[in-house]
């Protein structure tokens, strides 16, 4: 019998892992599925379980308001004529009789005089309760009763205001579950002189509460400000027992604790409890002006019950898939043996080209690591390839206080491309290693690329020597696109129309000169920049690329703006062509002492470089220096965001100068007239609520700076911070 050829077993044995791969893949992307469609139909669940609790909480909390705001209203309504009865104490009576005949909701009240207010009646505190249909009369001031100390007594004369009490029994007033609005009076000598009172009853609570059923299994419960049981399903703890003692009783305690703690802190919110080992949805939510506080308990499975249901019958069909699955690869083994050579070679190529991919790139700065140290510059540069390897290339280092620097595109793509890129890379280093003129450096490129160009390649290039010391640029184009300078706006930097690299030996190439000032750019790109296409064939372009630029931001974050409106613009259309730009941001010839800025809140990120400057100069300590610079940040940040109107361009100018001892700060602007110094000191020690808005920012500088002042003068505000150093 013919043995099985050795490679066919071993190729049957690779198909087989593969199938079996693939199955097991198939049943991890199904579970996966089934994973993430549970997760969103549970969300989706929890969000329903939360508005439709919020809703239920909402119609209560607006029911019971109803009722609170009607008793309110009905002591308020009574004030003036309490404060007219207190010259005549006997007809206090009357005033309790018409608060509780007036308001179907109100079944108490009494006017309680101040102990000691009325020197014929120490105690006094005449008390009306309906009891059925008829009106029921008697008098609080009573040993065994003591109103002086009852809560509803105390606390409106503490807080000099409205207080709703806790529920209690008043055992020797209402006889009757109930709480009590109460409001302190004052005479016409602004004298604390008696509490005017409103008692419902919380008979009613208990219904109310217990009609709201968001899901079958859920619960309702109410709980007053200290934390006792208003509403519950135990009836057995109801105005019996505190939260707190019933939860220290409970074997799954620490999971309602957190709760227990925002309920009675008078938040809102919802979170997951564990009761008897299963899980609850808790919503609760504060009712207003009260101090009480409702949740309402659904269980896990009132919410997800039918969602597990019906991923276990899900998980049933997918197992019946995998069978077929199971059955389905089994008949492709065979093909699969001869594709196992193919693929073989393919994975060694990709390889191949992903190590070209790396030597290619190595071959280029890392923008990420370039100079550091230097407040003179900010570069960023990116190449991002058409394919595994490309034709694009731009490199750049500083030599004797020269930056040089260069783009370039090679005509075709792919691996010869990348080897005239790589060739044309290491020229450029050797041909500027000692020579500074870019013609002759460009010239001597030319010739050398020119002898040896049997293939027709050409390559076009920007080569450029920036002077870091005075900002001098000289520079010479190889048929490349001109760049973007970016000063107060965008254009084309002029460019002669040279050949590109490699065409004619001996060419006669011309060169540039030009000047950057402090805070000037230039854009370097290739053509794979501008002719990105989409998938309606419509090209990026000039206009789209220049509309990116606009605004002062730094080299990275430019280019990153760049790529995202590229990769907006193109889609999912495939990349046509090598991509590389080369942001150059120059900040060598700025004085230090001195900083201009655009009315453009990017512009903030250049106070660091001004701040590290002025900090060098005069010595000052890193601490120091970020502090000043806070202030510094606080004040522009105002002028930029509120000095000129919306739509309209203006400059921010900051000196700093040195007298003696003294650092002085000035920033000046041509807005609208504003004076900072004006705004009132802020309260830090306020509460969030009882804070005006506004205020910190000027609060911050005044806490850095010794002093500060503002002057209106030639039509410019000029704000001058001093600190001693």
């Amino acid at each position: 019998m013919r043995k099985r050829d050795p490679i066919d077993i071993k190729a049957m044995g690779k198909s087989m892992r593969t199938g079996a791969l693939l199955v097991i893949v198939a049943a991890l992307t199904l579970e996966a599925t089934l994973l993430v469609q549970n997760y969103f139909t549970q969300e989706s669940l929890r969000g329903e379980a939360s508005l439709r609790a919020e809703n239920s909480m909402e119609t209560l909390e607006s029911k019971i308001m109803n009722v609170i705001s009607q008793a309110e209203t009905g002591v308020r309504n009574k004030v003036w004529i309490a404060q007219w009865c207190l010259n005549f104490p006997d007809t206090l009576a009357r005033v309790s009789q018409l608060v509780v005949e007036d308001n179907p909701v109100i079944v108490g009240s009494t006017v309680a005089l101040v102990p000691g207010y009325d020197k014929k009646r120490p105690l006094f505190a005449p008390y009306t309760f309906r009891k059925g249909d008829s009106l029921v009369f008697r008098s609080l001031a009573t040993e065994a009763y003591d109103y002086p100390s009852k809560e509803w007594f105390t606390k409106p004369l503490e807080l000099e205001e409205g207080y709703w009490s806790e529920p209690y029994v008043d055992v020797g007033g209402g006889d009757m579950l109930m709480t009590t609005y109460s409001l302190p009076i004052r005479d016409t000598e602004g004298r604390m002189a008696a509490v005017l009172t409103g008692d419902i009853s919380l008979d009613w609570l208990a219904d109310l509460a217990g009609s709201i059923q968001v899901y079958p299994n859920s619960r309702s419960i109410m709980l007053s400000r200290e934390g006792l049981f208003m509403v519950s399903p135990r009836e057995d703890i109801v105005m019996t027992k505190t939260v707190q003692e019933v939860v220290g009783q409970l074997a799954d305690s620490m999971s309602f604790k957190a709760v227990n703690r925002a309920m009675l802190a008078g938040e809102s919110g919802e979170a997951t409890v564990h009761i008897s080992g299963k899980k609850h949805q808790v919503y609760y939510s504060p009712v207003e002006r009260t101090g009480w506080s409702m949740c309402i308990i659904i269980p896990d499975e009132d919410i997800y019950g039918g969602i597990r249901r019906h991923n276990r019958l899900v998980r049933l069909f997918q197992i019946l898939g995998l069978a077929m699955l199971i059955l389905i690869l089994r008949s492709f083994f065979k093909s699969q043996i001869r594709n196992t050579e193919l693929s073989e070679r393919k994975k060694k190529m990709e390889g191949e080209l992903q190590i070209a991919s790396k030597i290619q790139m190595s071959m280029v700065p890392d923008s990420l690591r370039s100079f550091p140290e230097r407040h003179d510059l900010d570069m960023a540069a990116a190449i991002i390839p058409a394919k595994e390897v490309g034709g694009d290339l731009y490199d750049y280092f500083i030599r004797d206080g020269k930056l040089f620097f260069g783009v370039g595109d090679v005509s075709g793509k792919g691996i010869p491309a990348s080897l005239v890129m790589a060739v044309t890379r290491t020229m450029f280093r050797a041909m500027s290693a000692h020579e500074d003129d870019p013609v002759r450096i460009v010239q001597s490129m030319n010739d050398s690329m020119a002898e040896m160009n049997e293939n027709d390649m050409f390559v076009t290039f920007f080569f450029g020597v920036l002077n870091l010391s005075n900002g001098h640029l000289r520079y010479c184009n190889a048929g490349h696109n001109p760049p973007r300078a970016l000063t107060d706006h965008i254009f084309e930097l002029p460019v002669k129309p040279n050949l590109p690299l490699g065409i004619v030996h001996g060419y006669p190439f011309e060169g540039q000169e030009a000047d950057l000032i402090y805070d000037d750019a230039l854009f370097l790109y290739t053509d794979g920049l501008t002719e990105a296409e989409n998938n309606a064939r419509e090209l990026f372009g000039e206009k789209r690329m220049d509309e990116a630029l606009h605004g002062r931001k730094s080299a990275m974050d430019h280019l990153k703006a760049m790529q995202d409106k590229v990769e907006r613009f193109v889609g999912t259309a495939p990349q046509s062509d090598d991509l590389t730009m080369l942001f150059i941001h120059y900040l060598g010839t700025g004085k230090m002492d001195h900083l201009t800025l655009k009315n453009d809140i990017g512009q903030i990120s250049l106070l660091a470089g001004f701040m590290d400057k002025v900090a060098e100069d005069n010595g000052l300590d890193h601490g120091l220096a970020m502090r000043l610079n806070l202030a510094l940040e606080e004040a522009t940040t105002n002028v930029i965001m509120y000095a000129y109107p919306k739509g309209t361009e203006g400059k921010v100018d900051l000196g700093a100068s040195r007298q003696g001892d003294n650092l002085i700060f000035t920033i000046t602007d041509t807005g609208v007239a504003f004076d900072p110094t004006v705004a009132p000191e802020a309260d830090v020690s306020a509460s969030l609520e009882n804070r005006p808005i506004g205020g910190l920012g000027i609060h911050l500088v005044r806490s850095i700076m010794d002093s500060v002042s503002y002057k209106r003068a030639e039509g410019k505000n000029v704000l001058t911070m001093t600190k001693h150093i």
